[in-house]
């Protein structure tokens, strides 16, 4: 397995580590519920150097993302980033991407850990002959870390140079002295709450995540970080995008921008979907009876309409949740549903999404 530039410290304070994409990573450090509640009450810090990073540069570089993935970055102002899928010919998901805007012919790319190589090979092989276009993978130099929660801003303010509190959502700075490091800082992450995550070489990183823990992050692993994007709707590629799952069927309508005026790839597929309907929604469960997991089917009488994505016991709500791809005949709110588990079927209700909202995030 892979291993994280802060491999060495997540053993050596205790963490359990597993298997994740190839790549040894904390899934806690003792206590998955501790963690969890300390992201929504206060503020956790989570290794995530194991991202995908992508340099994109040239003349030609907005032209080539703008063709290359569903949402605008070529409207990006320096300074600011977004979210974004990107899609096969059949639009079908090959990943979902934040874009940085770095400069007027510059962007960075971080896309998932688990499609590192399909990315990799999916972006050089859209560069046309005639586009001046430069491509670099920076994945092995960059380390980054997630720091998330409602003190997040207080425990950066007191580190950062210059400061951080007036960055705007999904805007970024660089550079930004963190413990004595230069870092890029964005007001992004993975959480449903407040939050920033930090960049630097991969060999500096370890000194960035030791200072936020001592001034008052709480390490936090895998499993927390599952349990809080799940509470927050936040899509994970495997589970709720695949190559056989679009944007649209998964609810991300917002970021497939069909008023750009640029053939993205996958347009036609996309638009002819939207049109039509998509067939299938991703819709919230309550479940009744036991934790749903990932591919557990969902039925309705005595047919089956669809299958769990993503499911677990919400630490906020303390009942089971899960996120399921149906039919969407059977995805209107309040719909009362079955998910069979270990062969039992148990009542499951559709509900609003997310499941929990940070107070003032609209």
């Amino acid at each position: 397995m892979k291993e994280t530039p802060l491999a060495a410290w997540h053993r050596a304070h205790g963490a359990r580590m597993v298997e994740f994409a190839g790549w040894a990573m904390p899934l806690d450090y003792g206590g998955i519920l501790a963690e969890h509640h300390a992201v929504r009450t206060a503020a956790g810090v989570f290794d995530v150097s194991h991202m995908s990073e992508f340099l994109v540069r040239g003349p030609d570089a907005a032209a080539f993302l703008d063709r290359l993935v569903t949402n605008w970055p070529g409207r990006l102002q320096v300074g600011a980033a977004l979210y974004t899928p990107m899609c096969y010919p059949d639009g079908g998901t090959v990943d979902d991407l934040v874009i940085y805007r770095t400069g007027p012919d510059a962007f960075g790319v971080v896309g998932n850990a688990g499609t590192h190589d399909q990315d990799w090979a999916w972006l050089r092989s859209m560069r046309r002959a005639d586009e001046a276009v430069e491509l670099w993978d920076v994945s092995d130099q960059v380390g980054l870390v997630a720091l998330q929660g409602p003190q997040a801003s207080a425990i950066l303010g007191g580190l950062a140079a210059p400061a951080v509190a007036d960055l705007p959502r999904f805007g970024f700075r660089w550079p930004v002295t963190v413990a004595g490091v230069r870092t890029l800082v964005s007001r992004t992450g993975y959480t449903g709450e407040d939050g920033f995550e930090i960049f630097a070489r991969a060999e500096d990183i370890t000194a960035v995540f030791e200072r936020l823990v001592e001034a008052g992050a709480r390490p936090a692993g895998l499993g927390a970080r599952d349990t809080l994007r799940l509470e927050a709707r936040l899509p994970l590629y495997g589970h709720e995008l695949a190559a056989d799952i679009t944007p649209l069927e998964a609810g991300l309508k917002p970021f497939v921008r069909f008023d750009k005026p640029v053939d993205f790839v996958g347009r036609a597929a996309l638009e002819a979907q939207h049109a039509a309907g998509p067939p299938r929604r991703l819709v919230g469960l309550f479940v009744d009876g036991g934790i749903a997991r990932a591919g557990y089917p969902v039925g309705s009488g005595a047919e089956q309409v669809g299958r769990v994505t993503s499911g677990t016991q919400s630490p906020t709500l303390g009942r089971p949740i899960a996120l399921a791809l149906v039919d969407a005949a059977h995805a209107a709110l309040g719909t009362t549903l079955w998910v069979e588990i270990r062969g039992r079927r148990v009542p499951a209700v559709v509900t609003r999404l997310p499941f929990v909202k940070r107070e003032g995030s609209g």
